[in-house]
């Protein structure tokens, strides 16, 4: 579903992410790491915001190695950063409606399938965004980004930070999105143990580079210190 080829991606004068080969299916593929390994360069490169050095990627059969951000969210391909997730200024029920601005099926009935599956935030239809605690604010931004009804579901560690109670309900809801609505995953995590818990593969990055990728239950322990570097 999703390719890439020997990319390159960076910031100016800084190349942080260096010829890294990436091949997920349909599946829950995680992308573990340590501060500064290069996992939000990555994803953002993925979803296209920062554009490539060299490489190239392919989302779904279509080459997406140039374009542009609206492009790879009208073919399903959905994005929901570490932080800032959200529209402060707007209510949840305004943020919802956003991420509704691009898929084929009614407002309502995708609204009424998000609140199913985050309640929280359903009871806070009329709350400013800015307000919520920081796990509800995070399924509020994943909730956006399944309103666009994606195939493919990028999440840039969404448990950072969170207290223990919603990082156990957070990651029960990523298995839970992958499981009944059909959506590929692809996610940055620091939280190895929860990570391998629901991942079907998963790839270490350590300053921009890949170690192979593994079957969650390959990865030991001496596995992951090599992956990690340490």
């Amino acid at each position: 579903m999703f390719e890439a080829k020997g990319i390159r991606s960076g910031y100016t004068g800084v190349t942080v992410i260096k010829g890294l080969d990436l091949n997920v299916e349909h599946e829950i593929f995680a992308v573990l790491g340590a501060n500064g390994a290069g996992k939000t360069t990555l994803l953002a490169t993925l979803a296209r915001l920062i554009p490539l050095i060299a490489g190239q990627m392919t989302f779904d059969g279509e080459d997406i190695t140039k374009a542009n951000p609206w492009r790879t969210a009208a073919l399903g391909l959905g994005y929901v950063p570490q932080e800032k997730g959200v529209f402060a200024d707007l209510t949840v029920l305004e943020n919802l409606q956003i991420g509704a601005m691009i898929g084929e099926r009614s407002r309502g009935e995708r609204i009424d399938e998000i609140i199913e599956l985050f309640p929280d935030i359903g009871k806070r239809q009329a709350q400013l965004a800015g307000t919520l605690s920081g796990g509800e604010s995070r399924m509020l931004a994943c909730g956006r980004a399944l309103m666009q009804d994606p195939k493919m579901l990028l999440l840039d560690e969404p448990t950072a930070g969170l207290s223990p109670l919603y990082v156990d309900t957070f990651f029960e809801k990523i298995s839970e999105i992958h499981e009944t609505k059909d959506v590929s995953i692809i996610l940055a995590e620091q939280n190895a143990t929860k990570a391998l818990e629901i991942a079907d593969r998963v790839m270490v990055l350590s300053l921009g580079e890949a170690s192979e990728v593994l079957n969650a239950g390959d990865w030991t322990t001496e596995k992951l210190k090599e992956g990690y570097r340490i």
